[in-house]
């Protein structure tokens, strides 16, 4: 047994024990984090996919030494735990036996976007982190997070690409149903219980890490616009109020998380240099580091050095600022500005080629894959927790008292805007559109027409703009407006039958004609028709308030100054607007 296999020695000298074993190929492949698939019966997958990675699970594991991934979608909680103990294998049969360290995107809410989020599926429903900021209760944030937590455990992830902690200040911006709105004191008090539910007071084998995004504030985005396409690169700070996005940050460090994700935006006009934020120095090592004093380990976002195909379609490198430079250049730089590991990336030959040269010392990656190793003997990984087991992942993922505070916390947060007719009583007939007609037959007798009813329930989405790359129509961007000839039909219900209106906000919807004659009208953030319907009854309690304010026109956002929060011109509802039932 050498050193670093036993369990009994201090961490500190097993990781300086394997750190020097490692050749220099092996230490290369630990500064990668990439995606990998499962096939549908919980097997590794052995084809190479296009249209995702060109290697294999073997290949990236055993000859390229990567030992970081995170599961693009997956299956049921057997066949994930089952997947997971074959990929930890795989790795136990390479020359030192590095586990690997099993990553997710958020995957306990409704927003299904392969670049962002999963849809619940088998885990625990609860709503988007806006609407546990509607709610705004530390000790639910706490509760669900380790929800998560025991969820994630059981089926083998062991790092949260999450929270997400940007303040949602420009309202066009497609990432703001994973942010705890624009509020930055309630998005400090959030965090701290999400780190402290995922990971516990310090990182341990009971833990998941916490990788907390977007450093240093992803929410004023110039136009509105998201920075995994070209066109949405820039970030600016017209509003002066750079320093108030860093706040969720302090709050994030000092309740201890272990990773932290810089963004892709490149800052415009201040005085840090205009290079995306993995890139930029000044901002990680800089601010991250030296200044605020985060020590754990930084992890660039996803495809900052190489090219990708995605769907189909090739997409650029978001190297914003460093389009010029080689891959080579590219990661060097990035070394350099003090990043650790690089999301989305499977090219170890690069980091291997810049030690050959000279460019990148020995010393500096030796640095990286220190903070990585450690945290992966922290967490248990290389002892008893390198495996899990399939039928207790069964019993846990989605266990009924986790789906039963997941269902709470939806009704919780839906948000009463106007109130109108609500509670309803007794047995109407009911008009539906957008709601399950069998869910809705549990409150009244559902009709055919908006004529024959007493009451209608019209669910509706925030407004977005159609984009024709398939990857981006995922980020819901551009207008927020009710257009012709959809807000013509919904007027000419709301004129048929008194509605109650109930919209989903991943972004703050323009609904002043909406809001004028709904005869009442409510925000979800996910939000099951069960849920939807027992609040509308008064058989459960909404809390919700809203997490940012609504604008009353597009001129109104488009004035507005996007890192500063709820800046646009007599809203329709303010931030903080929700009433009792």
């Amino acid at each position: 047994m050498h050193p670093y296999q036993d369990a009994g020695r201090p961490v500190d000298e097993r990781v300086e024990d394997l750190l020097s074993r490692m050749t220099p190929e092996e230490k290369a492949g630990q500064l990668f984090h990439t995606i990998l698939t499962m096939n549908p019966d919980g097997t590794p997958v052995t084809e190479p996919d296009d249209s995702l990675a060109r290697f294999t699970t073997p290949e990236l594991i055993a000859g390229r030494g990567l030992s970081h991934f995170n599961l693009l979608g997956g299956h049921g909680a057997r066949e994930m735990a089952r997947w997971h103990n074959a990929i930890q294998e795989i790795a136990a049969d390479t020359r030192l036996g590095i586990p690997v360290s099993l990553s997710t995107d958020p995957r306990h809410a409704f927003t299904d976007n392969i670049g962002a989020s999963f849809n619940a599926g088998a885990f625990s429903a609860w709503p988007e982190a806006l609407g546990l900021a509607a709610i705004g209760d530390p000790e639910l944030v706490h509760r669900f997070a380790d929800t998560v937590r025991r969820e994630y455990l059981s089926v083998g992830f062991r790092t949260a690409l999450h929270p997400q902690i940007d303040l949602a200040t420009e309202p066009r911006w497609s990432r703001q149903s994973g942010t705890f709105g624009s509020d930055a004191k309630l998005t400090c008090e959030l965090v701290e219980a999400y780190v402290r539910g995922l990971q516990g007071e310090t990182l341990g084998p009971d833990s998941v890490a916490a990788m907390v995004k977007h450093f240093p504030g992803g929410g004023p985005q110039k136009d509105g616009e998201d920075p995994h396409f070209a066109h949405g690169k820039e970030q600016v700070y017209p509003g002066g109020m750079r320093e108030h996005h860093l706040e969720p940050f302090k709050a994030a460090i000092a309740a201890g998380c272990s990773q932290m994700m810089p963004y892709y935006g490149q800052p415009i006009g201040t005085d840090w240099e205009e290079v995306g934020f993995g890139f930029n120095r000044g901002v990680i090592t800089g601010l991250l580091r030296e200044e605020l004093g985060f020590g754990g380990i930084v992890c660039a976002d996803w495809g900052l050095l190489t090219d990708s195909v995605i769907f189909g379609e090739r997409h650029e490198a978001r190297a914003w600022g460093v389009e010029h430079l080689s891959t080579a250049e590219r990661a060097a730089k990035a070394l350099d500005a003090g990043v650790d590991q690089f999301g989305g990336e499977q090219c170890p030959e690069v980091i291997v080629g810049l030690m050959a040269t000279g460019r990148i010392p020995e010393s500096r990656v030796d640095a990286s894959v220190r903070r990585l190793l450690r945290e992966k003997f922290l967490l248990g990984l290389f002892d008893h927790r390198r495996y899990v087991d399939p039928d207790e992942a069964a019993e846990t993922v989605g266990r009924a008292d986790f789906t039963a505070a997941g269902a709470a916390a939806q009704r919780r947060s839906l948000t009463v805007l106007t109130d109108g007719p609500l509670p309803v009583t007794g047995s109407p007939r009911l008009y539906v559109d957008g709601v399950d007609t069998t869910v809705a037959g549990a409150y009244g007798e559902v009709v055919a027409t908006p004529e024959e009813a007493d009451l209608a329930v019209l669910r509706l989405h925030t407004p977005y703009e159609e984009r024709p790359n398939r990857f981006e129509s995922f980020f819901h961007s551009g207008t927020l407006a009710f257009e012709e000839p959809e807000l013509g039909r919904i007027l000419t219900l709301l004129a048929t039958v008194p509605t109650v209106v109930c919209v989903n906000l991943e972004r703050p919807a323009v609904l002043p004609e909406i809001a004028a004659h709904a005869a009442a009208l409510l925000a979800d953030y996910g939000a099951s028709d069960d849920a939807l319907l027992d609040v509308l009854f008064g058989r459960a309690r909404p809390e919700g308030r809203l997490p940012f304010e609504l604008p009353r026109s597009m001129d109104a956002v488009r004035a507005a100054r996007p890192d500063v929060p709820n800046d646009t011109v007599d809203p329709v509802f303010p931030h903080g607007h929700g009433l009792e039932l």
